[in-house]
This record gives C-alpha cells, sequence and structure tokens, in this order.
C-alpha cells in the first residue's frame, strides 16, 4: 500500500490532547512519530495526549532545554526535542533509549532527524490555520511509513476521521 496522507482539523489545545490520546491507543513498542509544526504549531500538546492514550500518569512538559523526558506507561514514552541539534549524530548521544524497540518514541522537529528514523514511522504535520470561526485550528496531515503502518492504516484512519476537515 502506497503511503497516504490523512488531515484532520483540530479546532483547540483540547481536542489536540483528545486526538493524541486516540492516536496514543493505537500505538505499538518501537513506534517512532516525527512530529513537525512552527513554534506554538501544537507539538507538545499532542504528545501530552498521547502520553494519555498510553497511560502516563505524570505532568509531561516540553523537552526543548533538557533535549529528552521519558514517562512510564503501558508503554514508556520517550519526548524528544531536536530543536537544539547541533548536528544529526548528536542524536546518538542522547541515550539508547531513543529510538528503542521497547518505548514509543515521540521527536519534536522529526524532519531535522529523518535519515535516522529508518523506513517505519509516522509523520505528523501541525499547520496553524486560524480562521474566523476557530482561532486555535490547526490542519493535522498523518502519514505513515513503511509496512507496519500500512497494515495499520485503516485504525489510522479512524482516529483522524474523528476530526474532519470542512
Amino acid at each position: 500500500m502506497a503511503e497516504q496522507n490523512l488531515q484532520a482539523y483540530v479546532n483547540s489545545p483540547q481536542e489536540m490532547q483528545t486526538f493524541g490520546a486516540a492516536l496514543g491507543a493505537l500505538l505499538l513498542a518501537g513506534d517512532v512519530l516525527a512530529l513537525n509544526g512552527d513554534l506554538g504549531a501544537g507539538k507538545t500538546c499532542l504528545v501530552q495526549g498521547i502520553a494519555r492514550g498510553l497511560d502516563v500518569t505524570d505532568a509531561v512538559t516540553s523537552p526543548t532545554f533538557v533535549l529528552m523526558r521519558q514517562y512510564a506507561g503501558r508503554i514508556p514514552l520517550v519526548h524528544v526535542d531536536v530543536y537544539r541539534l547541533a548536528s544529526l549524530s548528536d542524536i546518538n548521544d542522547l541515550g539508547d533509549d531513543v529510538l528503542a524497540g521497547d518505548c514509543v518514541t515521540a521527536i519534536e522537529w522529526g524532519e531535522a532527524v529523518r535519515p535516522v528514523l529508518g523506513d517505519t514511522f509516522l509523520d505528523i504535520e501541525i499547520v496553524i490555520t486560524p480562521d474566523d470561526d476557530v482561532t486555535e485550528r490547526r490542519v493535522v496531515t498523518v502519514t505513515g511509513h513503511g509496512d507496519m503502518w500500512a497494515k495499520r492504516h485503516d485504525a489510522l484512519a479512524n482516529v483522524v476521521a474523528a476530526y474532519p476537515t470542512p
């Protein structure tokens, strides 16, 4: 199956977290998510929801200054922010838990490290698109890469379908 972009409209930070929770419920150990979008687009908000879907009980905060945070849940969550990495190879210095097979790794600014993600990952692009009616609107484009995501396409499409585009 060819890669397919799925699009959702998310209208508030609360909806972004709810969307993330539904996505988190689908995730399996070894899943890698590359999160992309401008500053303030909602990447951390999405990860907060994903954490909820993974049964993480700790408060999830941005790892911008510490680069990586780990959370215990039904599957451990590793939350990485690569915005400040000087080079692609610096991701290896973050430790063995990043991109490990026994956790879910969510990488903010994931496009910066795409060459090290391999062939199987979930690409999530968040674009701020305010309009006259919804000032917090985001268009979230989700693209699964690799056979594993092709097999889970229908389940992923069901999550996205709950947030229809106009």
